[in-house]
């Protein structure tokens, strides 16, 4: 059995949104999975200290809406090993919206079914930097019958995108969502303006009609709803509501408010919405945590849980908040050098991005002295001393 203790934690970020915070003390990993939480945590005989030396631990981010195709390799941004550098930014997980980028994509019903099936097997199998990826969402399309997506769940296919399918309106996608659902498979559906030559704008109305499990991209993806669509959303339905990097900052700040007037945090998930147009952007949950903190007057500790313990609960992972038998997948960061924050809640509060110096999938080291946030005030200790992880910074 291989055990690792993180101890002399400053502040804990436990991603459980009914109580984003617990006593800071220790925590204490086994073969992969969190054994132990709290102030009476020692180290016994572990084989591995990690010392935070009074910073901050919080579970891995998981990117809600993450474009994968096949490897790690987006084709539309031309871009190798991003999510190898998502890692860097404290994304431990992504959520794939089906691979929707791979040229010459089928819409076919056998291509349609094998695509979500290698893709679901490959990322099963296939930990770029340590990532988990949660890739093989099927792409509704018309031509699929209740018996496909039936098979498609028994085969191991757990999630759907509707919104780029050959339909000629969206409101014929009933069958298809009401169907994928009945298997068991959670359905993000588009939402806004066409994103990508071919897609369609998916309007208030349409989404009211087809009752997906996960409004995507609400704040655009990158064109938002209007205002009252906005409100009809959050009011009028029981969906998850995504919020993206890549989207429309102004229409995330008036949902936030909307979340506060309706008490929907529970129904809040975050993603990037990347790779796309806008880039790839390693930083983009995090940079969405920092921003919906310092502009939309979200608690820090709370949009964590949004980009965590939230979007475990919505599409049923077992990571995403610290607490016994949860994967140790687990962030350790601070205050930037030069920020006017004295940790990494009150750096998020501010609007900076913190620093992180260590990043454990399954409690094993992933990365040290990340290559993409600014350098940690204080960084993270680890006894007996270990290399850097393959694609960690260097101090110069």
């Amino acid at each position: 059995m291989s055990r690792t203790l993180i101890h002399n934690i400053g502040a804990l970020i436990t991603g459980d949104i009914a109580a984003p915070v617990a006593d800071p003390g220790a925590i204490l990993i086994e073969d992969g999975k969190i054994a132990e939480v709290g102030t009476g945590v020692t180290p016994g005989e572990a084989d591995q200290v990690i010392d935070a030396l009074g910073t901050t631990v919080a579970p891995g981010l998981i990117d809600s809406h993450c474009h994968v195709v096949l490897g790690d390799y987006t084709p539309r941004q031309t871009a190798v090993g991003f999510l190898a550098s998502y890692l860097h930014g404290g994304i431990t997980s992504v959520i794939s919206p089906g691979e929707i980028h791979l040229p010459g994509r089928p819409h076919d019903a056998a291509g349609v079914k094998a695509l979500a099936v290698i893709a679901q097997r490959s990322w099963s199998a296939y930990r770029p930097g340590g990532m988990k990826v949660n890739g093989g969402s099927v792409v509704l399309e018309p031509v699929l019958t209740a018996d496909d997506l039936r098979e498609l769940a028994e085969l191991g296919v757990r999630w759907a995108k509707f919104g780029f399918g050959r339909y000629a309106d969206p409101a014929d996608g009933v069958p298809q969502i009401r169907d994928a659902r009945a298997a068991g498979i959670v359905v993000t559906c588009h939402s806004g303006g066409a994103s990508i030559p071919g897609s369609k704008p998916i309007t208030t109305d349409h989404l009211l009609l087809l009752r997906p499990d996960v409004c995507g991209h609400l704040n655009g993806g990158p064109t938002s709803l209007d205002a009252g669509g906005l409100r009809a959303i959050v009011r009028d339905t029981g969906m998850a509501l995504q919020l993206v990097q890549a989207g429309n900052l102004r229409s995330a700040i008036e949902l936030v408010a909307l979340v506060g007037e309706y008490g929907a945090e529970r129904r809040v998930v975050l993603g990037s919405d990347t790779p796309t147009g806008t880039g790839t952007m390693p930083l983009g949950v995090i940079k969405t945590v920092a921003e919906l903190s310092s502009l939309a007057g979200v608690d820090p500790a709370v949009a964590w849980a949004w980009a965590t313990g939230n979007a475990s609960s919505v599409y049923s992972l077992e990571a995403g908040i610290v607490a016994p038998g949860r994967p140790a997948d687990l962030v350790v960061l601070d205050a930037p050098w030069g920020s006017q924050a004295p940790d990494a809640l009150g750096a998020l509060a501010r609007g900076d991005i913190p620093g992180i110096s260590a990043v454990l999938v399954d409690g094993e080291i992933k990365a040290l002295s990340s290559r993409n946030t600014p350098a940690a005030g204080r960084a993270a200790r680890v006894t007996p001393p270990i290399p850097q992880p393959p694609g960690s910074a260097h101090v110069c």
